[in-house]
């Protein structure tokens, strides 16, 4: 390989992605909260799910949940903001966050949007079990205001989902005893899928649905008939001798008690569709540290439109 080649490719190796700070701040209290979570509900029996993604009958697409979390015959379905500031509930029920820099921003009908997804996930179950609606679990949407600066605002009379700060929250689950598990809700829960992660070297994280490894047909067959979750991990050189190294990356794929390790050629790529983004992206291998991809969904969990 040409000195050229193995420059660019060194540089590859070697550019950093930073993680942007308003999301990365989100997506740290959104795994704070799931810890807590398992945390303060295990005593009771509650099992917590994050970020779950159900199919969306009205578009073909999938709607994520923060946190879905079952206990006995109840389901919490949660949705987080972590906001800073504060927040207004408008007459039309959208919430309005001002900002500590002086912005605002109108975030639409949160408490609506959780509770439509709600709906979807419980006629979902129902419909899993062919069971009537009048034989349903106890659902309870809840919005957690986790932000311990935040500045609430009175809360309309007539709002119709439970609004807790992170301490509420949690209190609900240590103090509230859920009973006997629903055996078929949890497995329901459990169909679902959660989002494919790409972690590329310098913490930005990128999430959506992984297309292709590209890692050669063989591999990606196997991927695609995975029965779980796949963790994906890199090794790279990159100091500066590692230019005149031929093989400077390698990859090692752990699925369930399945390990394939192998080394990775230069150009090689992922194809994910990230969150966000109309088209498919190609992410070169040289940037990635470490990849997971969630397990396949259940049936139930499919797209509308992936049959």
């Amino acid at each position: 390989m040409a000195f050229l080649q193995q420059f660019q490719w060194w540089r590859a190796r070697c550019k950093k992605h930073p993680p942007d700070e308003i999301h990365r701040a989100g997506e740290l209290s959104e795994l704070r909260l799931e810890k807590l979570s398992r945390a303060a509900g295990k005593a009771n029996g509650w099992h917590v799910f994050a970020s779950v993604r159900i199919p969306d009958p009205d578009d073909g697409g999938r709607r994520e949940i923060d946190l879905v979390i079952v206990g006995g015959n109840t389901l919490l379905v949660v949705e987080q903001k972590h906001w800073a500031g504060r927040f207004e509930i408008n007459e039309d029920g959208e919430f309005v966050q001002f900002r500590n820099n002086g912005s605002e921003h109108n975030h639409s009908t949160v408490a609506e949007r959780i509770a439509r997804k709600a709906r979807m996930l419980n006629e979902i179950h129902h419909r899993r079990i062919k069971q009537k609606q009048s034989d349903s679990v106890e659902v309870r949407v809840i919005v957690a205001m986790t932000h311990q600066k935040l500045e609430w605002p009175k809360i309309p009379k007539n709002f119709q989902q439970e609004m807790v700060d992170e301490a509420g929250f949690i209190k609900i689950l240590e103090e509230t005893v859920p009973g006997k598990l629903n055996e078929d809700l949890l497995q329901t829960v459990e169909g679902f899928s959660t989002w494919d992660e790409i972690e590329l070297h310098g913490g930005l994280t990128l999430k959506g649905d992984l297309i292709h490894l590209g890692l050669g047909s063989e591999i990606d067959d196997w991927f695609k008939l995975r029965g779980g979750d796949l963790n994906v991990q890199t090794t790279h050189h990159r100091s500066i001798f590692s230019i005149f190294n031929k093989t400077p990356s390698r990859v090692k794929l752990s699925h369930g008690s399945k390990n394939i390790e192998a080394t990775l050629a230069k150009d090689l790529q992922l194809k994910m569709h990230v969150v966000g983004e109309k088209e498919r992206r190609f992410v070169d291998w040289a940037n990635v540290n470490k990849v997971f991809a969630s397990r396949p969904p259940a049936e139930w969990g499919e797209k509308p439109n992936s049959k």
